[in-house]
């Protein structure tokens, strides 16, 4: 039977053999596929923007991301969160946090900046009131704090907010595994579940609305990752059942035909049976359950299909292994080539043209900065092992005459 390509990983690290474990790529392909995907749909109005997985089935590429990066998340940290290295493993994840905080003010003031100078070179000023840009433009007082404490978000900068508090969570969600992994599932349902209900959501300070992303729901997603890494660590195996294939096969296929055939409507008769709308509806802000099933039967597949783990297994070197494997940096600089790609097409009017250009040469800007990553990565390899090995070369010491300084070159 095909291994999941969590559980090839597992292997591949508890590997026993003198050379170094290969690194299952899988993950980096699948992370690569959703940063192009990402791209793509935040680039709207253009012609590539129909072909997106958003297109085909009630999630999309935000939930594959996250999904992944939980599972990538109890890779890196699930083993170390150990007693006596908790609060090790709690600052890692703190730190990282920060990380992307960083980075989402990076690409939320290059966005800021882009739109501003679209709006006066190209005499624009409707660019002025795109993607909740205008609200702080309105009151620069208020609005510069507003966005440096994430009180508020400019439209398609909003991914990394919530991915931030996530990892805050991460602590938590690992200390609730290490006592039964029931326990932290169950934690993080009755808090998606509760969020959906009641609305609890972070708030926004400019203008009332919720963030995008309401990381009280998406942590639910996140922690099925971590949690089902965490499990394939320990030894443990995903269940493979025809029913189950059969019931995530048809449920894709019903997403498949609801979205592709615009069968919304038929969204009111699930309304009509009076359960809360987080489980009846499809809203993203909250995570709704056809959206949180529909990516997990995805999954479901990608797992218990040979042949579809197969496609996703491309080598070392391959372009999306290479694009996932730095994901936070393609994911920025995707974002600012999104939001040039955005004025472009503003100031075009949405040329046909211009669009599918504008895409086409972001993408392959993306792809050379991930070859240039991935040089620079490679070359630190290279020099830490130089400076291994020289650090092993052992100093010579004369035996009379001048030994005394061999000897005290060595003690130092």
């Amino acid at each position: 039977m095909a291994s999941t390509p969590t559980e090839a990983i597992v292997a591949g690290r508890n590997s026993l053999s003198a050379a170094a474990p290969v690194r299952d790529t899988r993950l980096d392909v699948l992370r690569g596929v959703a940063l192009i995907m990402i791209f793509i749909n935040h680039v709207p109005g253009q012609i590539f923007e129909y072909v997106t997985t958003k297109n085909f089935g009630f999630s999309d590429a935000a939930e594959a991301f996250v999904l992944i990066s939980g599972i990538a998340v109890g890779l890196a940290y699930g083993s170390r969160f150990q007693p006596g290295s908790r609060l090790t493993v709690a600052i890692k994840a703190v730190k990282r946090a920060f990380t992307l905080y960083l980075a989402h003010m990076i690409t939320t003031f290059m966005t800021l900046a882009l739109f501003i100078c679209g709006a006066w070179l190209f005499h624009r000023p409707g660019l002025l009131v795109e993607i909740n840009i205008l609200a702080v433009l309105m009151n620069l007082k208020e609005g510069i704090p507003a966005l440096l404490l994430l009180g508020h978000q400019i439209g398609y900068n909003n991914i990394l907010p919530m991915y931030g508090a996530l990892m805050l969570m991460v602590p938590i969600i690992l200390l609730l595994n290490a006592r039964s992994p029931w326990l932290a599932l169950g934690v993080s349902a009755a808090v998606w579940l509760l969020a959906g209900i009641y609305q609890v959501a972070p708030h926004n300070m400019l203008i009332e609305d919720y963030w995008f992303l309401n990381p009280l729901s998406w942590q639910f997603l996140f922690s099925i990752g971590i949690v089902s890494m965490l499990h394939i660590k320990r030894g443990g195996t995903i269940p493979r059942h025809p029913l189950l294939l059969a019931a995530a096969a048809g449920y894709v296929m019903l997403s498949f035909i609801w979205v592709t055939g615009h069968l919304w409507i038929w969204g009111n008769s699930l309304a009509a049976l009076g359960l809360p709308t987080v489980i009846t509806g499809f809203d993203k802000t909250f995570l709704s359950l056809p959206r949180l099933l529909h990516v997990l039967a995805l999954t479901y597949l990608v797992i218990s299909i040979p042949a579809l783990s197969r496609i996703l297994r491309r080598p070392a070197d391959h372009p999306l292994t290479i694009l996932g494997r730095h994901s936070l940096n393609i994911f920025v600089a995707g974002t600012i080539l999104a939001m040039i790609g955005q004025v472009v097409l503003y100031i075009t009017n949405k040329d046909q043209l211009a669009g599918p250009l504008v895409v086409i040469a972001g993408i392959a800007i993306q792809f050379a900065y991930a070859y240039y990553l991935e040089r620079k990565r490679q070359q630190g390899k290279v020099k830490g092992k130089l400076v291994a090995d020289t650090a092993t070369i052992p100093v010579p010491v004369r035996i009379g005459g001048t030994a005394n300084a061999y000897r005290q070159n060595d003690r130092k």
